[in-house]
Formats: C-alpha cells, sequence, structure tokens
C-alpha cells in the first residue's frame, strides 16, 4: 500500500512538472473560462445560473481526452513498459496512477473555476455542493475512463491528437454548455447523448442528480473498465 502511494505521489509530482499536462488541465481551460465567461454572461445573463458547469464541462472533457493519453503512451508505447515488466511491476499500476494524478489535477481546476465563477462573473453556486462535488468526481472517473482507453489504443501521438479532438469537440458542442440542445436539429441531439458531457452537464446541474442522469455514466465507465482491462492484457503479451 505504501509502495502504491509512493507510486501514486511521484506521478503526481511529475505531472506538476508536465507541460502538456499544465496547458490542458489548467492554461488552457481557465483561460477559455476567463473569456468565454465574461462573453456568455454578457450576452446571455441568463447563462450566470449554469456558467459553472459550463466551464467544468469544457474543463474536465480537454484534460481527460487530450491531457491523459498522450501520458499513457509515453509509458505503454515506449520502453518503459519493459521496465515494468522487467522489475515485476504489474502494468496496471501505471495507468492506476496516471488516472488519479489526473483525477486530482482536475479538480484542482474545477474548484478554481467554482471560486472564480460567482466573484468574477457572478455566476449562481450550485443549490446542493456535496451533491455537485459527487456528480464532478463522477464525470471526471467516466471521462478520464474514456481517456485512458484513447492512451491504450492509439500507439501514434498525430493520430492521437486527431482522434482526441474527434472526441473533444462534439462533447463540447453536443452537450449544452454553449447554448441549449433545444437549438440543435433533432440527429445532433441524439449524437450528442452518446457523449458522457451531456450526461455530465445535467448530473451537475441544481436538482440534477438522479438515476435518469447517472445511469449512462455507470453504464460507459463499467464498459470502459473491462475495455482496458482487456487492452492492458494486451499490452502483457506483446
Amino acid at each position: 500500500m505504501n509502495g502504491f502511494l509512493y507510486g501514486v505521489t511521484l506521478q503526481w509530482k511529475l505531472d506538476i512538472r508536465s507541460k502538456s499536462l499544465l496547458v490542458t488541465c489548467y492554461i488552457v481551460p481557465l483561460i477559455f473560462f476567463l473569456l468565454m465567461g465574461g462573453i456568455f454572461t454578457s450576452v446571455m445573463p441568463e447563462m450566470r445560473s449554469t456558467l459553472i458547469q459550463s466551464m467544468i464541462v469544457m474543463s474536465v472533457s480537454m484534460g481527460a481526452f487530450i491531457g491523459l493519453p498522450p501520458s499513457l503512451i509515453e509509458t505503454y508505447g515506449s520502453d518503459v513498459k519493459k521496465v515494468y515488466k522487467a522489475n515485476g511491476v504489474p502494468l496496471y499500476l501505471g495507468l492506476v496512477t496516471m488516472f488519479l494524478s489526473a483525477f486530482v489535477h482536475l479538480m484542482i481546476s474545477c474548484a478554481i473555476i467554482l471560486l472564480l465563477a460567482p466573484i468574477l462573473f457572478e455566476a449562481a453556486l450550485p443549490v446542493q455542493l456535496p451533491f455537485f462535488f459527487l456528480a464532478l468526481a463522477i464525470y471526471i472517473v467516466v471521462s478520464l475512463s474514456i481517456g485512458s482507453i484513447l492512451g491504450l489504443v492509439v500507439k501514434n501521438q498525430a493520430k492521437l491528437t486527431m482522434i482526441a479532438q474527434l472526441v473533444f469537440l462534439p462533447s463540447i458542442m453536443l452537450s449544452g454548455i454553449m447554448f441549449p440542445v433545444t437549438l440543435l436539429p433533432d440527429f445532433l441531439e441524439a449524437i450528442g447523448r452518446f457523449f458522457p458531457a451531456s450526461w455530465g452537464y445535467r448530473l451537475m446541474s441544481d436538482n440534477g442528480f438522479c438515476l435518469e442522469n447517472l445511469w449512462y455514466l455507470i453504464l460507459v465507465f463499467c464498459a470502459t473498465v473491462i475495455i482496458c482491462e482487456i487492452l492492458l492484457n494486451k499490452h502483457k503479451t506483446k
């Protein structure tokens, strides 16, 4: 247990020095928040009630789909994997430590948004903060699990960037954080329901923490855990 905690702490310290994670978990999401927060609340003042949830969905999606996968490629697509095997370290340890480290960083980024939004843009705080943080944790875990699959499947950095964008952009554009999903054509609204962002957004909304908004996220998480286990077993044989 001490070894595992040491591994998580070490990974977290390494991630702090990672320019990629710094950009995707902090710099870009917070700049987007500072710029778009003012624009959204000026053009649509009613958006103050959902600004925090909207900016958090963007932050988590970028960190999970664009920030985490490259770190996994560096481990499972390089000789680092051989070092794991040579020293008898379980292959899943790298995934777990990066997953937990990314989770902590995303929670910090989201907490910054939560604290600054009411001060800078008069955004409304969530009514039930305990349920909000629980919904946020669930949404981060599900998003990171999808990012984990991307990092384990794709072996080329260039291809990963393209595929990650194909997951990230629809998550933002079709989730309802930029504009109400009712403004979208029916087929785009249906496509948006396949991405966890729309479900996470509703789950974090006031009085949105219910089974109706939770069941799909649970289903996706269970499926991604199984897929990650299969992918890690394949890496063992290579």
